[in-house]
C-alpha cells in the first residue's frame, strides 16, 4: 500500500508533469519471478524514474542507516526510503559487499525484481564506466536472467551537485533479457564473472548510447577529488575533468 502511494499519489504526478517520462521495451520484464534491472546511473532520480514507469514492483537496496534515524524526519525516511521500494542492508555481521550481496540473492530467490546499477555509482561526467562483477554473482546464485535498462535524460533533471531538480525530458529503454543459465555453477569464477559483467556493460553502452571508460567510476572520482585538493585553484575552464581526460559533452 505504501509503495502504491508514494508511486501514484505522492512522486508519479509531479514527475509525470515537469518531466514528461516514456518508455520503450517494457514488455521485455518478465511478469513474475526474480531477475535482475541492470541499469546506467546518472543521477539520484534514476531510482525514481525506474519504479515509476516499470509496472512491476522494484526493489533496490539501501543503507540500513536510511531506515534507523530517530525522531520525526527519522520516521518520514523510513517511511519515504519504504514506499520507493528500498530494503535496508544489514552490514553489522560483516562487510557492506557480502551484506549486500546476501540480501540481493535472498530477494532475487524470492521472485523479486531487483534493480541494480552495476557501475557501482553514479557517473561523474555522463560517461559509462566499468561495471563491478558483483552483478555476475548475484546473477548465477539466484539463477535469474539481467534485463539491461538505459536511463535517459536523468542526469539533465537532477545534475550531480544540483539542490533542485530540473524539468527536463526523461527517457527509459528496457533491453532484451540476458540469460547467462550457460554458467550454471560456476559462481566464484572471477574470469567468468568479469566477462558476464562487461557483456551486460556492453549491452548497456549499445542501449544508451553512451561513451564507455574502461576505468571504475569510483575511482575516477577519487582522482578528481585528490586533483582537486592538491590544487584547490584548478579550474574546469579548460575542459578536461581532473581524472586527465576531457569532459564528456552534451548531446
Amino acid at each position: 500500500m505504501l509503495y502504491w502511494w508514494s508511486k501514484f499519489v505522492l512522486l508519479g504526478p509531479l514527475l509525470r508533469l515537469f518531466c514528461r517520462p516514456t518508455i520503450e521495451g517494457v514488455g521485455n520484464v518478465p511478469e513474475r519471478g526474480g531477475a535482475i534491472l541492470a541499469s546506467n546511473h546518472l543521477a539520484v532520480v534514476d531510482s525514481f524514474f525506474l519504479p515509476l514507469l516499470v509496472p512491476r514492483r522494484i526493489t533496490f537496496l539501501a543503507k540500513r542507516e536510511y531506515f534507523i534515524q530517530p525522531g520525526l524526519v527519522g520516521r518520514m525516511k523510513k517511511m519515504f526510503f519504504s514506499g520507493v521500494g528500498q530494503v535496508p542492508i544489514d552490514r553489522s555481521g560483516g562487510s557492506a559487499a557480502q551484506a549486500a550481496m546476501d540480501t540481493a540473492v535472498r530477494l532475487l530467490r524470492e521472485d523479486k525484481l531487483l534493480g541494480i546499477y552495476p557501475e557501482g555509482t553514479r557517473s561523474p561526467d555522463g560517461r559509462l564506466y566499468k561495471g563491478k562483477t558483483g552483478i555476475a554473482r548475484m546473477t548465477l546464485e539466484a539463477a535469474v536472467p539481467v534485463i539491461p535498462v538505459a536511463m535517459i535524460g536523468t542526469d539533465k533533471v537532477n545534475p550531480i551537485g544540483s539542490r533542485m531538480w530540473r524539468p527536463r525530458k526523461v527517457h527509459i529503454k528496457i533491453g532484451e533479457p540476458l540469460d547467462f543459465s550457460r554458467y550454471s555453477g560456476m559462481a566464484g569464477d572471477r574470469f567468468i564473472e568479469r566477462s558476464m559483467t562487461d557483456e551486460i556493460m556492453y549491452a548497456l553502452m549499445e542501449l544508451s548510447g553512451q561513451t564507455y571508460v574502461d576505468m571504475y567510476a569510483a575511482s575516477v572520482k577519487e582522482r578528481a577529488a585528490k586533483a582537486k585538493l592538491a590544487d584547490p585553484q584548478e579550474s574546469s575552464a579548460d575542459g578536461h575533468s581532473g581524472d586527465g581526460l576531457p569532459k564528456a559533452r552534451a548531446s
